[in-house]
């Protein structure tokens, strides 16, 4: 049977709330599929769209959108003032209460020695166990290096969640930014070939792609992945007028993952607007233990 959602006040750019995506319960054979519901958001290291740090405002909105598991980009770990110095992953993961994966892209010395260093990334929160968790090196054009080329950087999350006996590969990525878009080619390569480790699971992956979905790099994604379109642009969270913030679910064989509905929150907390969908896991594949 499909879970019981509570009640949640977050609008949808389609007009409706988030729990008005959960499908009624009943609706599955019991015994023959398990609903998830996953969400990606970038949170621009924990300000919103008026440039002010607010991680209360955040946490409210990630609790609206009462997903199972969610997607993190631009997180900051003892980054620096702009976020107070704090782990948003970890403190995210604690108000939540969920599990947190953190996976940097970069990993600084302190500034001071003898303090946490200071790391970037994205991160996976789970309600469910994480049962493994790797971070995966993509090609990346550096930020930090004043001439940088493109290289193999960490920062692609893969977290394995144990979801009501299901194994689930979850991955959460940050394409490049650059309208070039010869680094988002590598890097859309670099995931279908970590992702095909794997093929035959079932795979979601999370991500702010800094692409729209009909973009010439992603195509090559889409032989593999759906998408979970959720039918309204993402960003800027102030009047968006581009979606390129996504949900992908492997989409054949054993580990196909079924799409049952999208949406987009309307929010400011960032200057990115939450993508959330309501999947379906089919039980074809062996129980874990």
């Amino acid at each position: 049977m499909y879970l019981r959602r509570r009640t949640v006040g977050v609008l949808i750019a389609a007009g409706l709330s988030v729990a008005a995506l959960a499908p009624p319960a009943g609706a599955a054979e019991e015994g023959h599929a398990v609903p998830l519901r996953v969400a990606t958001y970038n949170i621009h290291a924990g300000a919103g769209m008026d440039e002010v740090f607010d991680l209360d405002r955040q946490t409210a909105q990630l609790r609206a959108l009462d997903a199972d598991v969610i997607g993190l980009q631009e997180v900051d770990a003892h980054w620096g003032a702009r976020s107070e110095w704090r782990d948003l992953a970890g403190e995210l993961a604690r108000r939540l209460d969920m599990r947190v994966s953190f996976a940097p892209i970069y990993s600084l010395d302190p500034a001071t020695p003898g303090e946490p260093r200071r790391e970037y990334g994205v991160a996976v929160l789970s309600r469910y166990r994480i049962i493994s968790a790797e971070n995966h090196e993509i090609t990346r054009l550096s930020t930090q290096d004043p001439n940088p080329v493109p290289a193999p950087a960490p920062g692609f999350a893969e977290a394995v969640l144990r979801v009501q006996g299901l194994p689930v590969h979850v991955y959460v990525t940050h394409l490049d930014y650059r309208p070039d878009p010869s680094v988002r080619i590598a890097q859309v390569a670099d995931t279908r070939r970590i992702m095909a480790e794997d093929r035959g699971a079932r795979q979601i992956l999370l991500g702010d792609f800094n692409a729209e979905p009909d973009a010439p790099e992603l195509a090559p994604l889409w032989q593999e992945l759906t998408d979970a379109d959720p039918g309204a642009p993402t960003f800027p969270a102030k009047d968006p007028v581009k979606r390129i913030d996504f949900v992908a679910v492997s989409k054949s064989g054993a580990g196909a993952v079924r799409v049952r509905e999208g949406a987009v929150a309307e929010t400011l907390a960032s200057d990115h607007r939450p993508v959330v969908a309501d999947l379906e896991l089919r039980r074809q594949l062996p129980l874990v233990g």
